[in-house]
Protein backbone atom coordinates (compact mmCIF):
# COMPACT_ATOMS: atom_id res chain seq x y z
CA UNK A 1 0.00 0.00 0.00
CA UNK A 2 1.25 3.45 -1.23
CA UNK A 3 1.05 6.37 1.70
CA UNK A 4 0.09 10.05 0.88
CA UNK A 5 2.75 12.18 0.38
CA UNK A 6 3.15 14.22 3.93
CA UNK A 7 1.41 17.70 4.07
CA UNK A 8 3.39 18.64 6.68
CA UNK A 9 6.68 17.50 6.34
CA UNK A 10 9.65 18.96 9.03
CA UNK A 11 6.90 19.68 11.35
CA UNK A 12 6.38 17.57 15.29
CA UNK A 13 3.44 16.31 13.73
CA UNK A 14 5.15 14.81 10.84
CA UNK A 15 7.78 13.18 13.17
CA UNK A 16 5.41 11.51 15.43
CA UNK A 17 2.86 10.42 13.01
CA UNK A 18 3.72 6.73 12.97
CA UNK A 19 2.01 6.21 16.16
CA UNK A 20 -1.16 7.67 14.51
CA UNK A 21 -1.41 4.45 12.43
CA UNK A 22 -1.81 2.22 15.22
CA UNK A 23 -5.03 3.49 15.96
CA UNK A 24 -7.70 0.98 14.38
CA UNK A 25 -10.53 3.49 15.24
CA UNK A 26 -12.62 1.08 17.45
CA UNK A 27 -13.86 3.67 19.75
CA UNK A 28 -12.97 1.87 23.46
CA UNK A 29 -11.26 5.73 23.87
CA UNK A 30 -14.38 6.94 23.72
CA UNK A 31 -16.36 6.39 27.16
CA UNK A 32 -13.22 7.38 28.79
CA UNK A 33 -12.53 10.75 27.86
CA UNK A 34 -13.86 13.78 29.89
CA UNK A 35 -14.39 15.97 25.99
CA UNK A 36 -16.26 13.13 24.38
CA UNK A 37 -19.08 12.64 27.97
CA UNK A 38 -19.45 16.14 28.23
CA UNK A 39 -19.79 17.61 24.87
CA UNK A 40 -20.97 14.21 23.08
CA UNK A 41 -19.01 15.34 19.77
CA UNK A 42 -16.67 12.54 17.86
CA UNK A 43 -14.11 15.53 17.27
CA UNK A 44 -14.14 15.71 20.91
CA UNK A 45 -12.78 12.09 21.63
CA UNK A 46 -8.83 10.69 20.68
CA UNK A 47 -10.56 8.97 18.30
CA UNK A 48 -12.19 11.91 16.58
CA UNK A 49 -8.59 13.58 17.12
CA UNK A 50 -6.37 11.40 15.70
CA UNK A 51 -8.56 11.77 12.43
CA UNK A 52 -8.01 15.55 12.84
CA UNK A 53 -4.47 14.82 12.93
CA UNK A 54 -4.50 12.02 10.43
CA UNK A 55 -6.28 15.05 7.82
CA UNK A 56 -3.64 17.26 8.97
CA UNK A 57 -0.58 14.96 7.67
CA UNK A 58 -2.98 13.92 4.62
CA UNK A 59 -3.23 17.49 3.70
CA UNK A 60 -7.20 17.17 3.70
CA UNK A 61 -6.90 19.97 5.99
CA UNK A 62 -5.15 23.15 6.70
CA UNK A 63 -3.08 23.74 9.48
CA UNK A 64 -4.74 26.84 9.88
CA UNK A 65 -8.20 25.28 10.01
CA UNK A 66 -10.04 27.06 12.78
CA UNK A 67 -12.05 24.39 13.60
CA UNK A 68 -9.12 21.42 13.94
CA UNK A 69 -7.53 24.04 16.26
CA UNK A 70 -10.60 23.97 18.84
CA UNK A 71 -11.13 20.63 19.14
CA UNK A 72 -7.15 20.26 19.45
CA UNK A 73 -7.18 23.11 22.38
CA UNK A 74 -10.23 21.14 23.97
CA UNK A 75 -8.27 18.42 24.48
CA UNK A 76 -7.30 18.14 28.64
CA UNK A 77 -4.28 15.80 27.48
CA UNK A 78 -5.11 13.45 30.80
CA UNK A 79 -4.18 10.14 28.74
CA UNK A 80 -7.05 8.35 29.89
CA UNK A 81 -7.61 7.22 26.62
CA UNK A 82 -4.32 5.46 26.88
CA UNK A 83 -5.26 3.32 29.37
CA UNK A 84 -8.09 2.18 27.39
CA UNK A 85 -6.46 1.62 24.21
CA UNK A 86 -5.92 -1.57 23.25
CA UNK A 87 -3.25 -0.96 20.59
CA UNK A 88 -0.84 1.05 22.89
CA UNK A 89 -1.91 4.56 20.59
CA UNK A 90 0.89 7.05 22.09
CA UNK A 91 -1.78 9.95 22.45
CA UNK A 92 -0.26 12.04 25.06
CA UNK A 93 3.27 12.58 22.23
CA UNK A 94 0.76 13.10 19.35
CA UNK A 95 -1.43 15.85 20.92
CA UNK A 96 1.80 17.81 22.26
CA UNK A 97 3.47 17.40 18.72
CA UNK A 98 -0.07 18.65 17.27
CA UNK A 99 -0.22 21.07 19.59
CA UNK A 100 3.51 22.44 18.62
CA UNK A 101 2.58 22.01 14.91
CA UNK A 102 -0.78 24.55 14.88
CA UNK A 103 1.42 26.55 16.97
CA UNK A 104 3.42 27.72 14.35
CA UNK A 105 0.74 29.60 12.60
CA UNK A 106 -1.54 30.79 15.59
CA UNK A 107 0.24 30.56 19.38
CA UNK A 108 -1.30 29.66 22.00
CA UNK A 109 -3.39 32.39 23.92
CA UNK A 110 -1.73 34.96 25.34
CA UNK A 111 -2.74 34.04 28.99
CA UNK A 112 -1.23 30.92 28.33
CA UNK A 113 1.65 32.44 27.04
CA UNK A 114 2.44 34.74 29.73
CA UNK A 115 1.45 31.64 31.97
CA UNK A 116 4.30 29.70 30.12
CA UNK A 117 7.08 32.19 30.48
CA UNK A 118 6.27 32.84 34.39
CA UNK A 119 7.03 29.23 35.04
CA UNK A 120 10.32 29.43 32.95
CA UNK A 121 11.98 31.94 34.51
CA UNK A 122 12.47 30.45 38.12
CA UNK A 123 13.13 33.95 40.17
CA UNK A 124 9.58 35.37 39.04
CA UNK A 125 7.77 32.43 39.94
CA UNK A 126 8.96 32.28 43.29
CA UNK A 127 8.03 35.89 43.87
CA UNK A 128 5.15 35.68 42.17
CA UNK A 129 4.32 32.39 44.24
CA UNK A 130 5.69 33.93 47.29
CA UNK A 131 3.00 36.90 46.94
CA UNK A 132 0.03 34.15 46.60
CA UNK A 133 0.96 32.29 49.90
CA UNK A 134 1.05 35.89 51.36
CA UNK A 135 -2.23 36.24 50.37
CA UNK A 136 -3.07 33.31 51.37
CA UNK A 137 -1.97 33.70 54.72
CA UNK A 138 -4.46 36.94 55.18
CA UNK A 139 -7.51 34.60 55.01
CA UNK A 140 -8.99 36.78 51.77
CA UNK A 141 -9.02 34.23 49.18
CA UNK A 142 -11.85 32.40 51.49
CA UNK A 143 -13.50 35.37 51.29
CA UNK A 144 -13.66 36.23 47.85
CA UNK A 145 -14.21 32.59 46.57
CA UNK A 146 -18.00 33.97 47.16
CA UNK A 147 -17.33 35.94 43.91
CA UNK A 148 -19.28 34.70 40.87
CA UNK A 149 -17.81 33.39 37.53
CA UNK A 150 -14.02 32.23 36.91
CA UNK A 151 -12.43 35.07 39.74
CA UNK A 152 -14.15 33.38 42.03
CA UNK A 153 -13.08 30.41 41.18
CA UNK A 154 -9.20 31.28 41.13
CA UNK A 155 -9.68 32.28 44.55
CA UNK A 156 -11.21 29.10 45.64
CA UNK A 157 -8.32 27.67 44.30
CA UNK A 158 -5.74 29.58 46.05
CA UNK A 159 -7.55 28.83 49.62
CA UNK A 160 -7.52 25.36 48.68
CA UNK A 161 -3.97 25.05 48.27
CA UNK A 162 -3.74 25.39 52.22
CA UNK A 163 -3.03 21.52 54.04
CA UNK A 164 -6.12 20.91 56.28
CA UNK A 165 -3.92 19.39 59.03
CA UNK A 166 -3.46 21.05 61.69
CA UNK A 167 0.39 22.21 62.13
CA UNK A 168 0.69 20.32 65.62
CA UNK A 169 -0.12 16.56 63.17
CA UNK A 170 2.83 17.17 61.67
CA UNK A 171 6.53 17.34 63.23
CA UNK A 172 10.29 17.52 62.04
CA UNK A 173 10.93 15.28 65.26
CA UNK A 174 10.12 11.80 64.49
CA UNK A 175 12.48 8.88 64.15
CA UNK A 176 14.78 8.68 61.21
CA UNK A 177 15.64 6.04 59.60
CA UNK A 178 19.15 4.25 58.45
CA UNK A 179 19.33 6.24 55.23
CA UNK A 180 19.93 2.07 53.62
CA UNK A 181 17.54 2.41 50.88
CA UNK A 182 19.56 4.43 49.02
CA UNK A 183 19.63 8.72 48.06
CA UNK A 184 16.65 10.51 46.57
CA UNK A 185 16.16 13.85 45.37
CA UNK A 186 13.26 15.86 45.01
CA UNK A 187 12.02 18.04 42.33
CA UNK A 188 10.65 20.58 44.89
CA UNK A 189 8.69 22.02 41.90
CA UNK A 190 7.19 25.18 41.37
CA UNK A 191 3.67 25.34 42.98
CA UNK A 192 4.65 22.48 45.06
CA UNK A 193 7.41 24.65 46.69
CA UNK A 194 5.20 27.29 46.41
CA UNK A 195 2.22 26.68 47.59
CA UNK A 196 2.01 22.93 48.89
CA UNK A 197 5.56 23.33 51.27
CA UNK A 198 4.39 20.76 53.50
CA UNK A 199 3.57 18.01 51.63
CA UNK A 200 7.03 18.70 50.23
CA UNK A 201 8.57 18.73 53.13
CA UNK A 202 6.12 15.50 54.60
CA UNK A 203 7.79 13.71 51.43
CA UNK A 204 11.35 14.31 52.65
CA UNK A 205 10.43 13.38 55.97
CA UNK A 206 8.74 10.40 55.53
CA UNK A 207 10.84 8.97 53.23
CA UNK A 208 13.62 9.48 55.67
CA UNK A 209 11.76 7.94 58.30
CA UNK A 210 11.26 4.77 55.65
CA UNK A 211 15.52 4.11 55.02
CA UNK A 212 15.94 6.66 52.59
CA UNK A 213 18.70 9.43 52.17
CA UNK A 214 18.19 12.82 51.23
CA UNK A 215 20.46 15.17 49.02
CA UNK A 216 20.12 18.47 47.87
CA UNK A 217 19.41 19.50 44.17
CA UNK A 218 19.91 23.47 44.19
CA UNK A 219 19.73 24.70 40.62
CA UNK A 220 17.07 22.66 39.83
CA UNK A 221 13.71 24.22 37.36
CA UNK A 222 10.41 23.68 36.66
CA UNK A 223 9.85 20.57 34.78
CA UNK A 224 8.59 22.10 32.24
CA UNK A 225 5.65 20.15 31.77
CA UNK A 226 3.15 22.95 31.57
CA UNK A 227 5.34 23.91 28.03
CA UNK A 228 5.57 20.13 27.05
CA UNK A 229 1.66 19.55 26.79
CA UNK A 230 1.09 23.24 25.44
CA UNK A 231 3.32 22.37 22.76
CA UNK A 232 5.88 24.55 23.54
CA UNK A 233 8.24 21.32 23.68
CA UNK A 234 11.64 23.67 22.82
CA UNK A 235 11.25 25.51 26.12
CA UNK A 236 10.45 21.70 27.79
CA UNK A 237 13.79 20.65 26.01
CA UNK A 238 15.39 23.57 27.55
CA UNK A 239 14.40 23.10 30.96
CA UNK A 240 14.85 19.16 30.83
CA UNK A 241 18.81 19.97 29.78
CA UNK A 242 18.72 21.73 33.16
CA UNK A 243 17.65 19.44 35.40
CA UNK A 244 19.52 16.73 33.85
CA UNK A 245 21.98 18.10 34.65
CA UNK A 246 21.71 19.38 38.60
CA UNK A 247 19.76 16.26 39.46
CA UNK A 248 22.77 14.24 37.89
CA UNK A 249 25.32 16.80 39.93
CA UNK A 250 23.64 15.44 43.20
CA UNK A 251 24.50 12.02 42.79
CA UNK A 252 21.12 10.81 44.04
CA UNK A 253 20.04 7.54 43.15
CA UNK A 254 16.36 8.39 42.88
CA UNK A 255 14.80 11.54 41.01
CA UNK A 256 11.79 11.46 43.30
CA UNK A 257 8.61 13.84 42.63
CA UNK A 258 5.01 14.02 44.72
CA UNK A 259 3.48 16.25 41.92
CA UNK A 260 2.03 13.57 39.19
CA UNK A 261 2.08 15.80 36.45
CA UNK A 262 5.38 16.55 36.84
CA UNK A 263 6.34 12.91 37.34
CA UNK A 264 5.09 11.88 33.96
CA UNK A 265 7.25 14.29 31.91
CA UNK A 266 10.25 13.43 34.10
CA UNK A 267 9.63 9.91 33.28
CA UNK A 268 9.11 11.03 29.31
CA UNK A 269 13.03 12.84 29.62
CA UNK A 270 14.49 10.63 27.30
CA UNK A 271 11.99 10.40 24.89
CA UNK A 272 11.95 14.31 24.80
CA UNK A 273 15.63 14.48 24.16
CA UNK A 274 15.88 11.31 22.02
CA UNK A 275 16.67 13.55 19.01
CA UNK A 276 19.91 15.20 20.98
CA UNK A 277 22.75 13.58 20.64
CA UNK A 278 24.65 15.19 23.44
CA UNK A 279 21.43 14.48 26.00
CA UNK A 280 19.54 11.68 24.87
CA UNK A 281 21.65 9.28 26.83
CA UNK A 282 21.84 11.57 30.24
CA UNK A 283 17.82 11.78 29.91
CA UNK A 284 17.09 8.30 28.95
CA UNK A 285 19.57 7.62 32.91
CA UNK A 286 17.76 10.47 34.31
CA UNK A 287 14.14 9.10 33.66
CA UNK A 288 15.17 5.92 34.79
CA UNK A 289 15.52 6.54 37.99
CA UNK A 290 12.51 8.66 38.33
CA UNK A 291 10.32 7.76 41.02
CA UNK A 292 6.93 8.82 42.74
CA UNK A 293 7.16 9.10 46.40
CA UNK A 294 4.30 6.58 46.65
CA UNK A 295 6.88 4.22 44.82
CA UNK A 296 9.24 4.69 47.15
CA UNK A 297 7.34 4.63 50.30
CA UNK A 298 5.59 1.18 49.19
CA UNK A 299 9.31 0.08 48.12
CA UNK A 300 9.98 0.41 52.06
CA UNK A 301 6.86 -0.86 53.48
CA UNK A 302 6.07 1.48 54.37
CA UNK A 303 6.55 1.61 58.07
CA UNK A 304 3.47 2.14 60.25
CA UNK A 305 2.73 5.29 62.61
CA UNK A 306 -0.20 6.03 64.87
CA UNK A 307 -3.85 5.73 64.33
CA UNK A 308 -5.62 9.02 61.94
CA UNK A 309 -9.29 8.52 62.43
CA UNK A 310 -10.62 10.20 59.34
CA UNK A 311 -12.86 9.20 56.27
CA UNK A 312 -10.75 9.22 53.26
CA UNK A 313 -11.32 8.92 49.25
CA UNK A 314 -8.48 8.60 46.88
CA UNK A 315 -8.98 10.37 43.53
CA UNK A 316 -6.57 9.29 40.84
CA UNK A 317 -4.27 11.85 39.58
CA UNK A 318 -4.47 11.48 35.66
CA UNK A 319 -0.96 11.54 35.15
CA UNK A 320 0.09 9.21 38.32
CA UNK A 321 -2.77 6.77 36.88
CA UNK A 322 -2.84 6.99 32.78
CA UNK A 323 0.63 8.26 32.25
CA UNK A 324 2.47 7.29 34.89
CA UNK A 325 1.04 3.66 35.64
CA UNK A 326 1.43 3.90 38.69
CA UNK A 327 -2.14 2.71 40.70
CA UNK A 328 -1.68 0.76 43.81
CA UNK A 329 1.25 3.00 45.23
CA UNK A 330 -1.19 5.80 46.67
CA UNK A 331 -3.90 3.29 47.79
CA UNK A 332 -1.11 1.56 49.84
CA UNK A 333 0.37 4.22 51.16
CA UNK A 334 -2.73 5.59 52.90
CA UNK A 335 -3.62 1.63 53.80
CA UNK A 336 -0.65 1.99 56.18
CA UNK A 337 -1.53 4.21 58.39
CA UNK A 338 -3.78 2.68 61.17
CA UNK A 339 -7.50 3.58 61.64
CA UNK A 340 -7.89 5.23 58.49
CA UNK A 341 -10.91 4.70 56.93
CA UNK A 342 -10.56 5.27 52.96
CA UNK A 343 -13.64 4.69 50.59
CA UNK A 344 -13.89 4.06 47.26
CA UNK A 345 -14.85 7.29 44.74
CA UNK A 346 -16.79 6.50 41.39
CA UNK A 347 -15.06 7.17 38.17
CA UNK A 348 -11.87 7.97 40.61
CA UNK A 349 -9.73 7.43 37.15
CA UNK A 350 -12.12 10.23 35.21
CA UNK A 351 -10.27 13.86 35.16
CA UNK A 352 -10.90 16.19 37.46
CA UNK A 353 -10.53 19.16 34.43
CA UNK A 354 -7.55 21.03 35.94
CA UNK A 355 -5.08 19.34 33.13
CA UNK A 356 -2.18 21.92 34.32
CA UNK A 357 -3.59 25.48 33.27
CA UNK A 358 -6.82 24.31 31.19
CA UNK A 359 -8.88 25.26 33.78
CA UNK A 360 -7.58 28.62 33.01
CA UNK A 361 -7.96 28.41 29.18
CA UNK A 362 -11.00 26.12 28.92
CA UNK A 363 -13.11 27.49 32.51
CA UNK A 364 -16.52 26.67 31.15
CA UNK A 365 -15.88 22.93 30.01
CA UNK A 366 -13.24 22.46 32.89
CA UNK A 367 -16.34 23.06 35.06
CA UNK A 368 -18.75 20.27 33.13
CA UNK A 369 -15.73 17.91 33.89
CA UNK A 370 -15.27 18.84 37.43
CA UNK A 371 -18.91 18.52 38.48
CA UNK A 372 -19.30 14.87 38.40
CA UNK A 373 -16.22 14.68 40.36
CA UNK A 374 -17.58 16.80 43.29
CA UNK A 375 -21.00 15.01 43.22
CA UNK A 376 -19.39 11.30 43.72
CA UNK A 377 -17.15 12.78 46.48
CA UNK A 378 -20.25 14.20 48.16
CA UNK A 379 -21.83 10.62 47.71
CA UNK A 380 -18.64 9.43 49.92
CA UNK A 381 -19.16 10.89 53.05
CA UNK A 382 -15.51 11.35 52.94
CA UNK A 383 -14.06 14.47 54.67
CA UNK A 384 -11.07 14.54 53.21
CA UNK A 385 -10.31 13.78 49.28
CA UNK A 386 -6.41 12.64 48.59
CA UNK A 387 -4.75 13.09 45.43
CA UNK A 388 -1.36 13.50 44.61
CA UNK A 389 -0.83 16.80 41.92
CA UNK A 390 -1.10 20.60 43.22
CA UNK A 391 -3.50 20.90 40.19
CA UNK A 392 -5.57 18.28 41.23
CA UNK A 393 -5.80 19.41 45.38
CA UNK A 394 -6.59 22.62 44.06
CA UNK A 395 -9.35 22.19 41.68
CA UNK A 396 -11.21 19.60 43.29
CA UNK A 397 -10.49 21.85 46.96
CA UNK A 398 -12.26 25.04 44.97
CA UNK A 399 -15.08 22.62 43.82
CA UNK A 400 -15.97 21.35 47.21
CA UNK A 401 -15.85 25.19 48.78
CA UNK A 402 -17.92 26.53 45.79
CA UNK A 403 -20.29 23.76 46.24
CA UNK A 404 -20.80 24.44 49.94
CA UNK A 405 -19.14 21.05 51.14
CA UNK A 406 -17.06 20.67 54.41
CA UNK A 407 -14.52 18.16 52.80
CA UNK A 408 -10.97 19.20 51.53
CA UNK A 409 -8.34 18.00 49.79
CA UNK A 410 -4.53 16.70 50.99
CA UNK A 411 -2.00 15.17 49.74
CA UNK A 412 -1.48 11.60 50.68
CA UNK A 413 1.91 12.36 52.10
CA UNK A 414 0.72 14.32 54.64
CA UNK A 415 -1.70 12.02 56.18
CA UNK A 416 1.40 9.82 56.20
CA UNK A 417 3.67 11.84 58.03
CA UNK A 418 0.39 13.07 60.34
CA UNK A 419 0.45 9.66 61.18
CA UNK A 420 4.10 9.25 61.73
CA UNK A 421 3.95 12.55 63.89
CA UNK A 422 1.42 11.21 66.47
CA UNK A 423 3.39 8.51 66.74
CA UNK A 424 6.27 10.48 68.07
CA UNK A 425 4.40 12.24 70.53
CA UNK A 426 3.19 9.02 72.05
CA UNK A 427 6.53 7.53 72.28
CA UNK A 428 8.23 8.47 75.75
Amino acid sequence: MTLPACAIPGTPLAAASVGINACVHCGFCLQACPTYIALGDENDSPRGRIYLMRALVEGELAVDDPTVHTHIDRCLGCRACETACPSGVPYGALLEATRATLGRVKPPPLRARLILALFARRGLMRLVVGAARVLRATGAPKLLSRLPGDLGFAFAMLASSESPLARAESSAGYARGDGSRGTFALLRGCVMEGLFTRANRATERTLIANDYTAVAVPDQHCCGALHAHAGDLESARSLARRNIAAFQKSGAEYNVTNAAGCGALLKEYGHLLAEDVQWAARAADFSSRVRDVSELLVAAGPRTGAPLEYRVTYDAPCHLLHAQRVALAPLAVLDAIPGLERVALADSDQCCGSAGIYNLLEPSLSAAVLAPKIAHIEATGATLVATGNPGCLMQIGAGLQRAGHSARTVHPVELLDASYAAQSRLQP
